[in-house]
């Protein structure tokens, strides 16, 4: 740990070295070797000519002493290192957080660099005070996260808004990694589909019988017909004549729900309160859109393989999921088990699940599957599936 390895960690010469890349560099060695290390590579700065203020060197030492003592905290070192005055702010006041630098984009990765280059120049210009930020000063704190705020949030000379563009680059990157799972988890429901030794037939008397019902329930303004009209995208469109369409459509929007609840009659400071708890409707939709694909393949496939008559309760489902085969295959680098909730999750969720499911007449009063249930299990989430892709 020296000056030359400091030139090599941060691509620069010595004259053009930051704070931020001396930071960096110590951060990336053992802090034993750092702090050993560290009166040999200020008087190496020294002599190249770029020595750095002694508040940097104290704040240096600090901050290694604190970690080689198991004193620090991630989020101290974090700070030590924005207080170099070019390391953007991992988490800023307006909640935009820079993904890790492992998982950063060409988009990030990009903007990013622009971020460390802008600040660069407000050091130099003498905007930047780092000396201030390494002595904690909340005035100077404040400046320099304004600064990053405003930068984040204008655009740049080719239109693009930096934050905006980091972004909508990880929003593609989600959708993309929930596309494949849904991908996979479809391919191997229809594996499992296939495999059954008896395949479900529709009991119509059961289909009108639920569906007269379930016309009812979504007449109903509050829960639970505003939580299925919510999945079955029913407030921007018509339901469908066509009882099994009708049903279909329903059960699948419980497997992956098409719209959120309408936003008529919210209260926008309440909206805004994040400590305020959240209504029975937004809680039992946000369960459902917390549900893996992993999860739902498992509790499917296992009630499908046994039929009328097998237990569906959350407590059950939850035993269903961590006993399952379908999600981890320890043969397969491209299973499911990676993306199944933890077990002690599992039975909270499904129990939204399983309480929709009785108006829909998949589960009668006892959480026992019934023949509707069988028949169109397999069939919806299909359905929700293969919708989502398209």
């Amino acid at each position: 740990m020296d000056l030359e390895f400091v030139c090599s960690y941060s691509e620069r010469p010595a004259p053009d070295l930051t704070r931020r890349d001396i930071a960096r560099a110590l951060l990336a060695v053992p802090s034993g070797v750092a702090l050993v290390a560290l009166p040999d590579l200020r008087r190496e700065m020294f002599a190249a000519g770029n020595p750095m203020t002694l508040v940097f060197w104290e704040s240096a030492k600090r901050t290694l002493s604190a970690i080689e003592s198991g004193q620090a905290t991630v989020g101290d070192v974090q700070r030590w290192l924005e207080s170099t005055g070019t390391e953007p702010i991992l988490l800023t006041s307006g909640y935009f957080l820079w993904p890790e630098e492992d998982e950063r984009g060409p988009v990030a990765e990009e903007m990013y660099v622009r971020l460390v280059g802008f600040l660069e120049e407000r050091v130099e210009s003498g905007e930047i005070d780092p000396d201030a930020l390494a002595a904690g000063d909340p005035a100077a704190r404040r400046a320099y996260e304004e600064l990053q705020e405003r930068w984040l949030n204008n655009p740049l000379p080719d239109g693009r808004v930096p934050g905006f563009a980091v972004s909508d680059e990880q929003d593609e990157e989600l959708f993309a990694a929930w596309d494949e799972q849904e991908e996979l988890a479809l391919s191997e429901l229809h594996r499992i589909l296939a495999e059954l030794p008896k395949q479900p037939e529709l009991p119509p008397a059961a289909l009108r019988a639920a569906c007269a019902q379930l016309r009812e329930v979504l007449d109903f303004p509050g829960y639970p017909g505003s939580v299925l009209r919510a999945c079955a995208g029913f407030d921007d469109r018509a339901m469908p004549d066509d009882d099994q369409e009708l049903w279909l459509t329903v059960a699948a929007g419980i497997a992956g729900p098409i719209s959120d609840l309408p936003e008529a009659g919210d209260d926008p400071e309440e909206f805004a309160d994040l400590e305020g708890e959240l209504s029975h409707e937004d809680q039992a939709l946000a369960a459902l859109c917390s549900i893996q694909h992993a999860d739902w393949l498992a509790t499917v496939a296992s009630l499908a393989r046994t039929g009328p008559g097998a237990l569906a309760s959350p407590e059950h489902i939850a035993r269903l999921v961590g006993e399952s085969e379908e999600i981890a295959d320890p043969d397969d680098p491209t299973d499911l088990d990676e993306f199944a909730d933890e077990p002690e999750d599992t039975e909270l969720l499904f129990s939204t699940v399983v309480d929709l499911w009785r108006y829909l007449g998949v589960v009668d009063d006892s959480d026992l599957l019934t023949p509707l249930g069988w028949w169109g299990l397999p069939r919806a989430l299909e359905r929700a599936w293969s919708a989502a892709g398209d």
